[in-house]
C-alpha cells in the first residue's frame, strides 16, 4: 500500500490551524523535489542589486574582501600599545601625543613606549597599536614638550575598541546564505563587498481569480444583490509585497464549463492559482467538481476564525505548459478579511518556501489586551487589532471592533493579528496575547 500524502491525511474533521501548515509544506517540498529532477535554467537570473529587493537569494553569496580590511579603531579616540596600562591597577597613565590618524587618511608611522596618536572611528590602527580609549574618558593636556593625556588605565582592557580585519566578513566566506529574503541590509551587504548584481531565483508566477455570479468589477452598476469583487485587488497587493508576477484572470461566474476553462488557463500560466469563492458547501459552489477532474486537491474544515473553508493541493500539468512543475492550488474563502486571514496564515510561507526563500515565518511578540475578549476553545482565532503603548509604556493591544469575516474595515483600520491559540478561551483585560504585526521595519 503507498503512503498516504498529506492531502489524504486530512480527513473530513476540522483540521488544526499547525497541522494544515504542515501538510502544505510537506506538499511544497514535493512539488520542489519533483522539479528539482529537472532542474530548468530559467529558474535563476541576474538582477543589479538595486533590483534585489525583496528576492531570493539562488546561491550562497561569498564575500570578495575581508571585513574590515584591516584593523581598525571602533571610536574616535586615542590609539596606543596595550601593555602601557595594567587593568588590574589603580592609578593614571599619562602618554603623548605624536600624531593624528583620519578613516582614508592613516598614519603610516609607528609610535614608541610612551606614546599615542588621536584616531577616528574607522581609521587604521598604526603599526604597534591594539587599544584604543575613548575620547571622553581622557584628560588633554597642553605642555611644552607638546600634548599629552592621562586617564585611569583600570578603566581599558588591552586590546579594547579594536576591530579586528574579517572580524566581520572574511574573504571566501559566505557573506549571505542562499534562501534569504533579500532586506535592504542584505543590499548594503553585498555593496559593501563591491558587488553590483546578484542571481535570485525567478520571481513565481501567480494566477488569481474571483468566483461568483454576485460580483461586480470596478466601474460596473451594481445590480440587486451584487457586490463589488475586493478580494483580487487584496491578494494583488499582498503578493506585490512578495514581489512576485502576477496573473490577474478576473471574475469568473458561478459556471462549472466557465470555471474550469478559467481553471485551465491559469494552470497553463502560473505556478501557483488563488482563487477566492467557492469552496465551501453551498449548491453553486463547482471548485470540488472541477478539482476532482483537474488535480488533487483537499476541501478541508479548518479550526480557526475567520477562513474555516479551504481547499489546497495540485493541478495536473496540462499539455505544452512550459513550467515543469504541477501548479500549487490554494481555494480560499469568499468573505474578504478570510481571504486575507488564510493568505497570511497559510500561502504566504507556501509561496516563499516554493520559490526557494528559508525564512518563512512570521515573528510573534507578546501585548496586553486593553479589553476583554471572548473565545471559544477548539479553534484558532486571528482578531484584527491595533498595537500601541498603555501608560506605563508596555505594549499594549486593542481589538478594531466588529471581527465578522465580512468587515474588511476591521484589517484596514488594524496593524496586527491577535492570535488566540486553539485551546485558549476568553481573554480578560490585561492578559498578555500572542501579536504578529502585518508591517515590518527592515
Amino acid at each position: 500500500m503507498s503512503k498516504p500524502t498529506s492531502i489524504d491525511l486530512l480527513g473530513t474533521s476540522s483540521l488544526h490551524v499547525d497541522r494544515a501548515r504542515e501538510a502544505i509544506s510537506i506538499l511544497v517540498k514535493e512539488l520542489i523535489r519533483e522539479a528539482n529532477q529537472t532542474p530548468n535554467k530559467d529558474d535563476v537570473e541576474t538582477v543589479l542589486l538595486e533590483l534585489a529587493l525583496n528576492r531570493i537569494l539562488s546561491a550562497d553569496l561569498l564575500s570578495t574582501i575581508d571585513v574590515p580590511a584591516a584593523d581598525n579603531s571602533a571610536m574616535d579616540g586615542f590609539a596606543f600599545k596595550g601593555k602601557e596600562v595594567d587593568h588590574g591597577k589603580a592609578g593614571n597613565a599619562t602618554l603623548r601625543v605624536v600624531a593624528s590618524a583620519f578613516a582614508g587618511k592613516p598614519y603610516m608611522g609607528s609610535i614608541q613606549d610612551g606614546e599615542c596618536i588621536k584616531i577616528m572611528t574607522g581609521a587604521l590602527m598604526p603599526a604597534g597599536c591594539d587599544t584604543v580609549i575613548p575620547q571622553e574618558l581622557v584628560t588633554v593636556s597642553d605642555t611644552l614638550e607638546g600634548q599629552t593625556i592621562s586617564f585611569q588605565q583600570n578603566i581599558v582592557k588591552p586590546g579594547e575598541n579594536r576591530r579586528l580585519r574579517g572580524e566581520d566578513l572574511q574573504m571566501g566566506k559566505p557573506a549571505i546564505l542562499a534562501g534569504r529574503l533579500l532586506r535592504p541590509s542584505d543590499l548594503g551587504m553585498a555593496a559593501s563587498l563591491g558587488i553590483d548584481k546578484l542571481t535570485v531565483q525567478r520571481k513565481l508566477k501567480v494566477a488569481i481569480l474571483s468566483s461568483g455570479n454576485e460580483l461586480r468589477s470596478i466601474g460596473e452598476q451594481l445590480d440587486a444583490g451584487s457586490i463589488y469583487d475586493s478580494n483580487r485587488f487584496s491578494l494583488i497587493g499582498m503578493l506585490k509585497r512578495l514581489d512576485l508576477e502576477i496573473v490577474d484572470c478576473g471574475i469568473v461566474r458561478d459556471d462549472p464549463i466557465a470555471l474550469k476553462e478559467a481553471f485551465c488557463q491559469a494552470a497553463q500560466k502560473a505556478d501557483v492559482l488563488i482563487s477566492s469563492g467557492g469552496v465551501s458547501a453551498g449548491e453553486a459552489d463547482f471548485t470540488k467538481q472541477i478539482m476532482e477532474e483537474l488535480g488533487d486537491v483537499g476541501f478541508w474544515k479548518i479550526a480557526m476564525r475567520p477562513g474555516r473553508p479551504m481547499a489546497f493541493g495540485t493541478l495536473k500539468p496540462l499539455p505544452g505548459k512550459t513550467l515543469s512543475r504541477k501548479t500549487l492550488f490554494f481555494g480560499l474563502p469568499g468573505n474578504p478579511v478570510a481571504v486575507m486571514v488564510t493568505f497570511y496564515q497559510f500561502v504566504r510561507a507556501a509561496l516563499l518556501q516554493l520559490n526557494g526563500a528559508t525564512q518563512t515565518k512570521v515573528p510573534t511578540v507578546q501585548a496586553l489586551s486593553t479589553a476583554p475578549i471572548r473565545k471559544k476553545p477548539g479553534r484558532t482565532e486571528f482578531q484584527r487589532a491595533i498595537l500601541g503603548r498603555n501608560e506605563q509604556g508596555q505594549a499594549a493591544v486593542s481589538i478594531t471592533g466588529s471581527q465578522g469575516a465580512g468587515i474588511l474595515r476591521s484589517v484596514s483600520e488594524a496593524n496586527c493579528f491577535v492570535v488566540l491559540a486553539h485551546e485558549q478561551g476568553n481573554i480578560a483585560a490585561g492578559d498578555w496575547v500572542d501579536v504578529v504585526l502585518f508591517d515590518g521595519l527592515l
